[in-house]
């Protein structure tokens, strides 16, 4: 390494916030970059350590003590390259992955570990400004054609690789743009969808075809798929969660996805009938997890007279958990900077009723504080304390509880079996549902996920698409025991 004592001569630096008084204003990214001459420290901090763990943390085997050593060397370009090899979009992990890497990095033994993430997002950000990332389409096509349907992150990286391969790829979106989740299940202070945009302008111009309000087997046939030599399913895990709770039905109790997606759209000029508000209201958001805070930060630009979380979990510690030792992803409480704009978080509460008026609006909410009974060799059991109930005032409640996987609907009409856990089965390393031509990958294939690991399906399922079509393949992987057939 460059710099073999940067990480001795120099302190982790994170990016800053603007004020919380002045982002609650705006639904724009709030973030204050670092210089490059920290940027260049912070990539010296890469303590050049032998074996670096951050490659088996990242899904991606990004190549990360590589692109460090090149900011350090203060050669962006060469780190751009070497990061976009392995990811396809630095711009949406450099800004919404929980950066496993970061949490398996070898200094982070002893220091804080590497701002990889921050880097990463430094590094696609100056080639953009450069100009240095420009459209690569095939120099030839193989005649061959493949629908991915789902434009999410791993249907982007399916139809990237696979439009490099040289085959002609169509992208089918229900919605009425592209990016799934990163478009309307993002909010924009995370992530502006501008960055979404000018990627797929990239795409478009390498050759692939976006069709959007194209929802398969309702309003696209999926007979027509038949016309494609290859097929990939990346629909994403989006049957939401929901609790059995009385009252659940109240007007006032929304989806979390429902609230944000409306939220988004709203902000780009687009009709939503019946928004719902979280204006001069008393919110309770249920479920402690990234689109938690995300409901928080978006009631806060609301106006909310207040916002209450609930987490049915324990609180976890401040720092790293014995039972989660380095390298593995640590059991520790995260505040993000939707929290840090104004929340009451609770642990071991559970919901017990919805209260209503009359009308069926909603009121209050009903609470029993709870603790978890550990049996050996038992599933832990919830168990409610006595005497703890309690009434909030709620005017509206955000169900953020996560997804219990991938809609039924395609899988029932295209004949595709489905694993115990209801997603999407694939032979394990190929992709490949029990319909030859037909993959599946990202949060359809393996349950609701990371973004990061979503872009690494896509990969991995383009490579053995494209072993199926033409028998080998010039695609990368990081594990090729999984090949159809022996290179």
């Amino acid at each position: 390494m460059g710099k073999a004592t940067g990480f001795k001569e120099f302190e982790r630096q994170d990016e800053k916030y603007t004020p919380v008084k002045d982002r609650v204003k705006h639904y724009k990214e709030f973030t204050v970059p670092l210089s490059e001459p920290e940027l260049t420290k912070q990539g010296s901090r890469c303590m050049d350590c032998g074996i670096p763990f951050c490659h088996s943390g990242c899904p991606l085997g990004n190549l990360i003590p590589d692109f460090n050593h090149m900011v350090h060397q203060g050669e962006w370009q060469k780190a751009s390259w070497l990061l976009h090899s392995t990811n396809n979009f630095p711009e949406f992990t450099g800004r919404l992955c929980p950066a496993p890497c970061e949490k398996s990095c070898v200094l982070g033994i002893i220091e804080d570990p590497v701002s990889i993430e921050n880097i990463e997002k430094n590094i696609v950000e100056r080639a953009f400004k450069e100009g240095w990332i420009k459209p690569q389409p095939p120099k030839t096509r193989t005649g061959k054609t493949i629908a991915i349907v789902g434009s999410g992150p791993a249907g982007l990286a399916a139809a990237q690789q696979l439009n490099r391969a040289g085959h002609t790829v169509t992208v089918f979106e229900r919605d009425d743009a592209i990016g799934g989740l990163l478009r309307y299940g993002i909010p924009n202070f995370k992530m502006e969808k501008e960055i979404i945009d000018r990627r797929i302008a990239i795409l478009e111009a390498e050759g692939i075809t976006f069709k959007t309000n194209v929802n398969v087997g309702v309003n696209y046939d999926v007979e027509e798929l038949k016309a494609f030599d290859s097929v990939v399913l990346c629909g994403g895990a989006t049957e939401r969660r929901s609790l059995p709770t009385p009252g659940i039905d109240a007007d006032g109790v929304v989806q979390a996805m429902d609230f944000l997606t409306q939220q988004t759209k709203v902000l780009f000029g687009k009709e939503v009938k019946d928004q719902v508000l979280a204006t001069d209201k008393n919110v309770i958001v249920i479920g402690g997890g990234d689109t938690g805070s995300d409901c928080v930060g978006t009631s806060n630009r609301h106006g909310a007279k207040s916002v209450v979380n609930f987490e049915i979990m324990p609180k976890p510690p401040g720092h790293r958990s014995p039972t989660t030792p380095w390298p593995f992803w640590p059991l520790q409480l995260k505040t993000s900077s939707s929290h840090e704009e104004g929340v009451e978080r609770n642990w071991l509460i559970n919901t017990k009723e919805f209260i209503t008026d009359k009308n069926g609006k909603l009121t209050a909410l009903k609470t029993v504080n709870v603790e978890w009974k550990m049996v050996p060799g038992q599933r832990p059991q919830l168990i409610e304390i006595e005497d703890t109930e309690k009434i909030w005032p709620c005017d509206l409640a955000l169900l953020a509880l996560g997804f219990t996987g991938p809609e039924s609907t395609l899988a029932d009409k295209l004949g595709i079996e489905r694993d115990a856990r209801s997603n999407y089965k694939a032979e394990y390393g190929k992709y490949q549902t029990n319909i030859p031509n037909i993959f599946t990958a990202g949060d359809m294939r393996r349950g609701q996920s990371l973004i990061v690991w979503a872009i690494s399906e896509g990969r991995e399922a383009a490579r053995q698409v494209d072993l199926y079509l033409m028998g080998k393949s010039n695609l990368p992987s990081k594990d090729m025991s999984g090949d159809l057939v022996a290179m």
